[in-house]
């Protein structure tokens, strides 16, 4: 590490920069620990713009710790719709539950404590600790651990979780006790902008000269990191069934995997043996003994008229899956929902009081613009 000067400049540099250029946020206009809490875990892998009406409308509903935990799941899953990830969400609820069973109802303000709530980790305990408390915390994140491998030319892979304590030691020597919680967010800022990780701008750095990368000139090698694996292609067939008073047959996820506790439509998942390029129809008329409707009877003992409009398929990505959606239109003319399976039917203008993920929202959107299409 550097001496201790050199440390100092190197704060006051980036400080200086961070007063001149901080992002006026809502979350950075508090030091309310539950607010700035919300803000965090929002802000993982979401894009600020995209948080700031999620987390103004979050607060709205639910702005105390006693609020979100007591709150119906189906509200703060509604409240998070359109984010993803939403084991967040769940575990944000368990850590509202934990603080009024544990700490009173109150936010704990020690760093033991707040990292013991559930779902909070070393990332997010240094970012509530230094901007809600002023304690002297690191914050590490994939941004700072991007600064932080360019300014001391760090030749370790910042996606192998044992290698984030090398980052957070570099933290513990660096970090400006005066003003911990700014230097943290100075760092995320210069990470996620002028150091991002495609197209940087080295020359605009106000830590450039203390760049071990930017004056050797090998800012385009750090930092290290391995590319991701490829999320895992599935094929799934969905199935948009209306009834005689036009109202849609939603199912509730009562899986505790992936989209737990989100409505769509029903899905089945495409056998191995289906080729995913091919329609509905063009396997049925292929191979007739692998037709995902005697899938859907099987599981749904409904009578039901198909129809054969076609409609655009829908994609979604998660971090380690990759959909492929199928959309196929039924009027049901007979039959009963089965009680082993959480199932309504819902009229359209009731779909706002149910929580729809991303892909059930896709969904939607394909089958209006097919329905526009056609009229």
């Amino acid at each position: 590490m550097w001496p201790q000067e050199k440390i100092v400049a190197f704060r006051k540099a980036l400080l200086d920069w961070y007063d001149a250029h901080k992002r006026d946020l809502p979350w950075r206009r508090t030091k309310d620990p539950y607010a700035i809490w919300v803000s965090e875990i929002m802000l993982q892998q979401t894009r600020v713009d995209t948080v700031k009406p999620y987390y103004e409308r979050f607060l709205y509903h639910l702005p105390t710790i006693q609020d979100l935990a007591t709150a119906p799941e189906e509200v703060i899953l509604k409240l998070w719709e359109g984010l993803g990830y939403y084991s967040r969400v769940r575990n944000m609820q368990e850590a509202a539950q934990q603080m009024v069973s544990d700490f009173e109802g109150r936010f704990p303000t020690t760093y033991v404590g707040i990292a013991s709530l559930k779902g909070i980790g070393p990332y997010t305990a240094g970012a509530i600790a230094s901007i809600a408390f002023d304690l002297p915390e690191p914050a590490v994140d994939g941004n700072v651990m991007r600064v932080l491998s360019r300014l001391f030319e760090v030749d370790y892979d910042i996606g192998v979780p044992a290698n984030r304590k090398i980052f957070q030691a570099m933290m513990e020597e660096l970090i400006d006790p005066e003003r911990p919680g700014d230097f943290n967010q100075a760092l995320m800022d210069l990470g996620s902008d002028i150091e991002s990780p495609t197209n940087p701008r080295p020359e605009e750095s106000p830590v450039k000269d203390f760049s071990a990368a930017y004056l050797n000139g090998t800012m385009d090698k750090y930092p290290i990191k391995a590319p991701k694996k490829k999320p895992i292609p599935v094929t799934y067939q969905a199935f948009i069934i209306r009834n005689e008073k036009n109202e849609f047959l939603l199912e509730k996820n009562q899986e505790s995997n992936l989209l737990a506790g989100f409505w769509s439509f029903p899905l089945v998942e495409k056998a191995e043996a289906i080729p995913p390029q091919l329609s509905l129809f063009e396997v049925a008329e292929a191979s007739p003994q692998v037709d995902v409707r005697q899938e859907f009877h099987k599981i749904y003992p409904l009578e039901v008229e198909w129809q054969s409009e076609r409609f655009a398929p829908v994609q979604h990505i998660f971090s380690h899956r990759k959909w492929q959606i199928e959309l196929l239109e039924g009027i049901a003319i007979a039959g009963f929902l089965p009680k082993n399976r959480e199932l309504q039917w819902i009229s359209v203008e009731d779909f706002h009081r149910y929580p729809f993920a991303k892909p059930q929202q896709k969904m939607w959107n394909s089958y209006l613009a097919g329905k526009q299409e056609r009229k």
